[in-house]
């Protein structure tokens, strides 16, 4: 178990406190290995998903789009049979001919506990707890949220003309190129417990993930985005393995960053972690990690099968390295 080097308590070193941003399987990925290294994980998550099980809830009753705040509790739960079988049950999905077809049972849990409750950070808690979760899960804002995306080529006679496309399912399948997004609500509260955390964080993770909607809108919540720029924690940027039809296509390991950079000229980045078989060249993006005050780190990080997916230990191994720097 990795130990901080800040200050002590009365039982010696404590873990790090870390904060991971993100959403979806990316986020996924870094909390099932941030589990293995620290005792002391939250998740911070995007709340913008309108597809699926999540948009049907969302639209039916009002509530925050569940399914990326179910994944990062699966994700927390241990390797022990409680865990293991909690999260596959979180995870379950109905198969029908009626309306249940396609909800996950961790969905209907999530919204019954904030309906019940009625405070969605309480709600998450109690699953949690359910679950023997390795850590804590927060919505980024306390109310849902719509992606805007300014897109070039949708249209291929018209490569270069822009389009706004709205909705996170629609960004995320969009047949042009993401430019930039934004918010709907154009400013939105922040939940006030991620902004503390992100506070007293240790280590910030952003990514991997679905880079403009997953990881980028976290910093277009004024008050934590505020929290980001000026928290005393280390910032660790962890790069996706391959790009993302749409998001990110033809993006090299270094545009990443640069399109963090656009959207957050005055965030600083300590740490830049890249698999190394997804680098070719290492000097441009050893650049623009320097032009953001970081250096980079290079690990084998990726499954053994050949997938574009983070491998747990692996990853969990580099972040240990990292975190106890």
């Amino acid at each position: 178990m990795a130990r901080s080097t800040g200050p002590e308590d009365g039982d010696g070193p404590r873990p790090p406190r870390v904060v991971a941003l993100g959403g979806g399987h990316g986020l996924h990925a870094s909390l099932s290995a941030l589990r293995r290294v620290t005792t002391d994980v939250t998740a911070v998550v995007t709340v913008a998903d309108d597809g699926g099980s999540s948009g049907r809830l969302r639209q039916e009753l009002g509530v925050l789009p569940p399914g990326d705040l179910r994944m990062a509790l699966a994700a927390l739960c241990g390797d022990d049979e409680w865990g293991h079988t909690w999260s596959q049950v979180l995870q379950h999905r109905f198969s029908s001919e009626g309306e249940l077809h396609g909800h996950a049972v961790g969905n209907l849990l999530i919204v019954a506990l904030w309906e019940l409750l009625g405070d969605s950070v309480a709600g998450l808690d109690w699953v949690g707890q359910l679950l023997g979760a390795h850590g804590r899960v927060l919505p980024m804002s306390s109310v849902p949220l719509e992606i805007a995306a300014e897109v070039s080529g949708v249209d291929p006679e018209r490569p270069d003309e822009l389009t706004t496309v709205r909705g996170q399912v629609a960004c995320a399948s969009t047949s042009g190129r993401v430019r930039s997004v934004s918010l709907i609500p154009e400013a939105p509260p922040a939940s006030p417990q991620a902004v503390k955390a992100v506070r007293e964080a240790d280590w910030i993770v952003f990514g991997p993930g679905s880079w403009f909607t997953s990881v980028l809108p976290h910093l277009l919540v004024p008050d934590l985005a505020h929290a980001l720029v000026t928290t005393r924690a280390r910032r660790l940027v962890t790069l996706n393995l391959s790009p993302q039809r749409g998001e990110t296509d033809d993006f090299r390991p270094e545009t990443y960053l640069e399109v963090l950079r656009e959207h957050a000229p005055k965030l600083g980045v300590d740490v830049v972690l890249a698999d190394r078989g997804t680098v070719d060249d290492a000097a441009p993006l050893r650049a623009v990690t320097r032009e953001l005050g970081g250096r980079l780190e290079l690990g084998d990080l990726s499954c053994s099968d050949g997938s574009p997916r983070h491998d747990a230990e692996l990853l969990a191994a580099a972040f240990e390295r990292i975190l106890v720097d």
